[in-house]
């Protein structure tokens, strides 16, 4: 080939292989090499395709050699089993601890993502998801050892988003229920993990997944299965056993689902599950799913991820980041009805909260605000004490046991305090995870302590011996 020809030629090539990879990186799903882990950016929520999912998800159920431990101790959801991140067992707790902190019994690897555990029947419950299979995983493991005793995986393509899963499954005598990233209802038999049956809220309901996908955890009150949906209904229950829809909450005002949790209460003879929906506030009867009453005074913007905290007779008290702060409500009998009204509204440079829950115990509120100290409050909204700036936390879980409070930060770093309005009190601290991003929500059953990080789940032993 001549010189000349060899110039057309070369130009050429380079242009056509330049395009080639071009499209070949315009192609690839660039959210994949993502490394960047915060909370909640503080720019708009990224959006996700409202696209119909029409395939039918068909799982797969393995089996491991794992066994079930002979302990009583149980979690049976998102926190605990009063739903207050309090334990009630009767297990008596050290007080403190050595240097390297509290044994660990077992140590496990997790996909990305901030889910916590339940735990019953000595069965950890968590809902995972695997990258390789690209699948949401339900695994039910040992309390005992962390050995796996059985996993169950549908197919569902999750990118990378600040984490995966981000819920806490609920368990009761029968059964196990998981709600996924992407919306996904999913009801096990919690012994065998034999599939129930499972509903797609976007596909079946007109759900919308939220900004950083589902962080709800859903909810089994006796038989059925409740989940706020957010979409052509505002809350449904299902029957446990069948999957059939017992009631359906009308939406009138179109609230979309948050990462707020339900939580239920009882107020002047009626049982009602307490939610923060996108435009408000609702109370939902759990007897028929009607609306006892809404308030729209408290709403967040971006993400309202704490969960509604009932204080008292008909008291609820909220919390938010974003600039939200924090809102008591009361309840109040009003022409044969229920209304609620605010009793105060706190700056956030009082008291907010920006991931976590709140915990209400022995008549005063606990909790982590956007300066990251670790707050003690009345029910007045008046501060008790803080942990000051020389001890500050991130947007890690805490729980309150044998009034001693359990706090992560977000590298790790696990502090034992006294739950006590007398001030703060450290009892000891230690590093037991790696980080980063030490946030899924706390577990306490058997005197053992459940935590994770961005990667790793652990068992410590908290018990006297």
């Amino acid at each position: 080939m001549s010189e000349s020809s060899i110039a057309r030629v070369v130009p050429i090539t380079l242009l056509i292989v330049g395009v080639v990879s071009l499209y070949v990186w315009l192609s690839a799903d660039a959210a994949v090499d993502l490394t960047e882990r915060v909370p909640i950016p503080a720019n708009a929520p990224q959006a996700f395709s409202d696209e119909v999912d029409d395939r039918v998800l068909e799982g797969q159920l393995l089996k491991f050699d794992g066994v079930p431990a002979d302990l009583p101790g149980a979690w049976p959801r998102f926190r605990g089993a009063n739903f207050d991140a309090v334990s009630s067992e009767d297990v008596a707790l050290v007080k403190t601890w050595p240097e390297g902190g509290p044994t660990v019994l077992w140590s496990i690897e997790v996909g990305e993502g901030y889910a916590g555990a339940a735990v019953l029947a000595g069965r950890v419950y968590i809902l995972d998801y695997d990258r390789e299979k690209q699948a949401d995983a339900i695994r039910c493991l040992s309390l005992e050892d962390g050995r796996e005793i059985w996993r169950y995986f549908y197919p569902v393509r999750i990118k990378r988003n600040h984490g995966m899963s981000r819920t806490v499954p609920t368990v009761a005598d029968k059964y196990v229920v998981t709600l996924g990233p992407k919306c996904h209802v999913t009801c096990l038999d919690c012994v065998t993990g034999e599939f129930r049956w499972m509903l797609d809220l976007v596909r079946d309901f007109g759900a919308k997944v939220p900004p950083w996908y589902a962080g709800q955890c859903p909810l089994i009150d006796g038989d059925k299965a409740v989940i706020a949906v957010g979409g052509d209904s505002l809350m449904i229950a299902m029957d446990c056993e069948t999957g059939e829809t017992i009631w359906q909450t009308p939406n009138p005002h179109k609230w979309v689902m948050t990462h707020s949790s339900m939580m239920p209460t009882e107020f002047a003879g009626r049982r009602m599950y307490v939610y923060c929906g996108g435009g408000g506030v609702v109370g939902v009867s759990a007897e028929d799913g009607g609306i006892l009453w809404e308030i729209t005074e408290w709403k967040i913007r971006i993400a309202n991820a704490p969960s509604p905290v009932v204080v008292g007779e008909g008291l609820i008290f909220l919390s938010g980041g974003y600039n939200a702060g924090s809102m008591m409500l009361q309840l109040t009998q009003q022409d044969g009805g229920i209304s609620a009204q605010p009793v105060f509204r706190l700056e956030p440079d009082v008291f907010g909260s920006e991931q976590q829950t709140p915990i209400f115990y022995d008549g005063y509120i606990y909790g982590i605000r956007p300066d990251k100290q670790l707050t003690c409050l009345d029910l007045n909204g008046q501060v008790v004490w803080t942990s000051t700036s020389a001890h500050k936390f991130g947007l890690g879980p805490y729980t309150i046991a044998n009034g001693l409070i359990y706090v992560m930060n977000d590298s790790g770093e696990l502090t034992l305090a006294e739950a006590t309005p007398t001030g703060y009190v450290v009892r000891a601290s230690a590093k037991v995870l790696e980080g980063p991003d030490a946030w899924g929500p706390m577990a306490v059953a058997s005197g053992r302590l459940i935590l994770r990080d961005l990667n790793r789940m652990i068992c410590l032993n908290i018990a006297e011996q």
